[in-house]
This record gives structure tokens, C-alpha cells and sequence, in this order.
């Protein structure tokens, strides 16, 4: 098959508006003489092991967990060096990746998003890994809706590893000085019925905001919005959020910054939550160890709220293998996956960042119910995944859709725009971006 990339096939790679669908690379091929590794030096005690590179996008708590994992993998060893070079968030990890593959110089292996590793795998550079698996270890070791988002036409492409979805955590202190019970709002209306008592409550010499909305990245949290008010994204490839519940749920938010004055849109939420600006954060799972440390009060976490239903959305990342390094390498590369799949390894990291734990074994371990009963945090988060779903394919699968999406959300959270003007306005560019996947979509499918 033909490896070569064009600066078409880059940009969409990268994220650009098109996909262009002339593969990289077969599948399960040995590309030894294709592709080098990223630069990098091997320590002196493992200068004899097969060294391999993952590429991460952690900052922060989850990074200093991620570098003990690989710590850990490599004292485990004594035939492989795993080599953990950080290249920035998600979306920069795709941009280098993309534009090493135009460079012919890759990592072995890769931490995605659940938006990035689409790209990859609808232009064939992805590794299958259901043939790597053995007796001793099994895809079905995986919860199994997490593994299932990785499995396409019963082919393992993206295992899980720091899946998230988002929880509701709101500050314990304020709602008991507002008289308010010790829990979640049953449904946002109700959470819109505490505003004003929360209003009453004095922090720092001022009253604090119900809520907050991010600036960017908003549209996986809006996305379990949009199933609450009984809408979708998208019904597979058709874009439907200038329609019925995505509408209804942007109104609300709309409402409730710009009517109620009770939200705004805020840079940061959780920073505004830990500082005791807001009473109520909407955020991954994988902020709890964040939480532990940053907040100064005690802090509770609940489902999501619903509305006309319940809704949430799995996010979050996995690790997949590149399709162009040599054989040796990718076996090398699903050894950490097979180490980090491992229930103690899986539960620790768990444990450490707050990610739900994506084996079903790490969820049994000890110290995971310890700390299941220590921090219920932990065990929210669990206890919502059986509730939760995958997201809708437009905004999986169409480059650049998030953006578009949040670009929109920023139109009616700072600066009042109506949503059904502003969707429809997203959902005419996200039906064009459709377009240049659809065919690819229909045949990975």
C-alpha cells in the first residue's frame, strides 16, 4: 500500500477541514525501513533494550502519575526501554504526529484523545491490535463499553487509558450556609431554584455565581447537555444541533447567564471553583486528584443533573500503536500496554489522577475500594459509567467539529446570542466538513 502523504492528508490529519483518504500504511506491515523514531537517548543501565517512544499530552498531577507508570514499566523490564516524550495537549500531540509521519520520524506509540485517534485510524497509520492480544491477556479485561469505543468492525484500534467522563462537584460549605441538602440538583431546573439562596451566602465579602461555562473546550461538557434536553449532535453523519434539544439546552445556558445572572463564562471553571467563585463545577473525573489538592473546602461530587433525561458522555483518552514502525517495536509498544492494563498498575494510576479505572479487575483491587470509601468521589464516577454513552459521531468523527461547536457556545455564553442562530450557523459548517469524511466513515464503518 502506498505510504505516501500528501500536505492534503497532513492538514487533515492535523485537524484541517479535509481528510484525504490515500492510506499511510498497512496495517500489521513492518515499516522498518520507512519510519525512524523521534530523537531521544537511552540511559546507560538499559543501553542493550529495544527502545520505544510513546507520545503523552499530561500536564500537571497526571503527568507526574504517567512518569512513574513508565518508571515502573521500565525497572519491570529487562528487554525494553519505553521512552515518554511529552509533545502538549491532545490536539498538539495530532498536529506533531501528523507532521512526523510527513517526516517519516514517529513515536512507536501514542496516547489519543477520543477525537484524535479517529483521524488516524480513518487514514489507515493505526496499528490493529486484537492479534496482539493472548490467553493472558484479553480485550474483554477492558469495562466493556470503554473497549468498545476502541473496536471497529471487531478490531481493536485504541485501547482506554485515562478515560473520563464529567461529574457535578459543587462546594459543601457554601450549600450548607445556604441551607441548601448535601447533594447534586435532581435536574438543572432545580439547581436554577438554589441560585438565589446561594446568592445569600458571603464569600470573601462577595456573593458567589451559581455556575460557570468554559471558553473553549465546552462542547464535550455541552454534549451531555444536549441528550438531557432530549437532542443529539448528530443521528449518525446528519448533522441535528439547529434542532430540538441542542437548542433548548443552549437557551437554558443562555438564560442563565444572561437573564438569571446567575453564570458566566470563565477561562478556567475549576480555577474559579477552587477559589470560591462559583458553587458548582461541571468537570472530568480526571480533575479529582486536582480537587484533592487545589480545594480549601469540602467538595462533593454527583451524577450530572438531568432535565428531560440523563446524559453524559465518556471523553478522555487511550493508547494506540503506529502502524509504520517495525514489528519489534509495536510488540514492544503493547508490552506497556499489556503493564498498564495490569489491575494494580491500572488502579494506581486511577488512583493517582482520578481517570476512571479502565479495567474491570482494577475496580476490585484493594486499594481501589479503599479509596472508594476514603474519597465517594471516586466511586460517583464509577457508579455513572454504566449511564454514560459515546459521544455523537459528528463531533468523534468531522475535523474540526469541536471547535466549531465551542466556537459557537462562546457566541451565546459571552455575548448573548440566541441559540438557535448561533447552531444553525455551526451546523451549516459542520454538514460541509461532513462531506470530506463521509465516504471514509462509511467504509470503516
Amino acid at each position: 500500500m502506498s505510504s505516501t502523504l500528501s500536505r492534503r492528508r497532513l492538514l487533515g490529519l492535523a485537524g484541517g477541514a479535509a481528510l484525504a483518504l490515500t492510506p499511510l500504511g498497512c496495517g500489521g506491515g513492518d515499516g522498518a525501513s520507512t519510519f525512524s523514531q523521534p530523537k531521544g537517548e537511552v540511559p546507560k543501565q538499559y543501553a542493550k533494550r529495544q527502545r520505544v517512544v510513546v507520545w503523552y499530552p499530561y500536564t500537571g498531577v497526571p503527568a507526574d502519575a504517567f512518569t512513574r507508570l513508565v518508571g515502573r514499566f521500565n525497572e519491570s523490564q529487562q528487554d525494553i526501554y519505553l521512552e515518554a516524550q511529552f509533545q502538549g495537549t491532545y490536539d498538539e500531540v495530532a498536529q506533531k504526529l501528523a507532521a512526523g509521519l510527513q517526516a517519516r520520524q514517529i513515536p512507536d506509540l501514542c496516547v489519543f484523545s477520543e477525537v484524535t485517534w479517529h483521524k488516524f485510524h480513518l487514514n489507515d497509520t493505526l496499528e490493529p491490535l486484537t492479534g496482539y492480544f493472548d490467553n493472558g491477556f484479553s480485550p474483554a479485561e477492558y469495562v466493556d463499553s470503554l473497549i468498545a469505543e476502541g473496536t471497529v468492525k471487531n478490531e481493536v484500534w485504541w485501547v482506554p487509558f485515562g478515560r473520563s467522563t464529567p461529574l457535578f462537584y459543587y462546594n459543601r460549605d457554601m450549600f450548607a450556609k445556604a441551607g441548601l441538602p448535601d447533594r447534586g440538583p435532581k435536574t438543572w431546573d432545580e439547581l436554577r431554584e438554589w441560585g438565589p439562596a446561594l446568592q445569600r451566602v458571603s464569600v470573601g465579602g462577595r456573593a458567589p455565581k451559581l455556575h460557570a461555562y468554559p471558553q473553549v473546550d465546552g462542547d464535550w461538557m455541552f454534549q451531555g447537555a444536549v441528550w438531557q434536553w432530549g437532542g443529539n449532535y448528530s443521528k449518525g453523519m446528519d448533522v441535528t444541533i439547529d434542532a430540538g434539544g441542542a437548542v433548548a439546552a443552549g437557551e437554558w445556558q443562555r438564560r442563565l447567564i444572561h437573564v438569571d445572572k446567575l453564570a458566566y463564562m470563565a477561562k478556567s471553571p475549576r480555577v474559579d471553583f477552587t477559589n470560591g467563585l462559583i458553587a458548582t463545577l461541571q468537570d472530568s473525573t480526571g480533575v479529582l486528584g486536582a480537587l484533592d489538592k487545589e480545594a480549601k473546602f469540602a467538595y462533593g461530587a454527583a451524577f450530572l443533573p438531568e432535565q428531560q433525561a440523563f446524559g453524559c458522555p465518556t471523553g478522555g483518552g487511550g493508547l494506540a500503536v503506529l502502524a509504520g514502525p517495525p514489528k519489534e517495536r509495536k510488540r514492544a509498544a503493547f508490552e506497556f500496554i499489556r503493564f498498564a492494563a495490569k489491575p494494580e498498575n491500572a488502579a494506581q494510576w486511577s488512583i493517582d489522577t482520578g481517570y476512571l479505572p479502565s479495567t474491570k479487575a482494577a475496580q476490585q483491587t484493594p486499594q481501589m475500594l479503599k479509596l472508594f470509601t476514603d474519597r465517594p468521589g471516586y466511586k460517583i464516577a464509577v457508579d455513572q459509567l454504566p449511564k454514560t454513552q459515546a459521544q455523537d459521531p459528528v463531533r468523534l468523527l468531522v475535523p474540526n467539529a469541536n471547535k466549531s461547536i465551542y466556537g459557537g457556545l462562546q457566541k451565546i455564553y459571552a455575548d448573548n446570542q440566541p441559540a438557535q442562530q448561533v447552531f444553525s450557523s455551526v451546523a451549516e459548517e459542520l454538514r460541509k466538513s461532513a462531506e470530506s469524511v463521509r465516504d471514509a466513515v462509511a467504509r470503516h464503518s
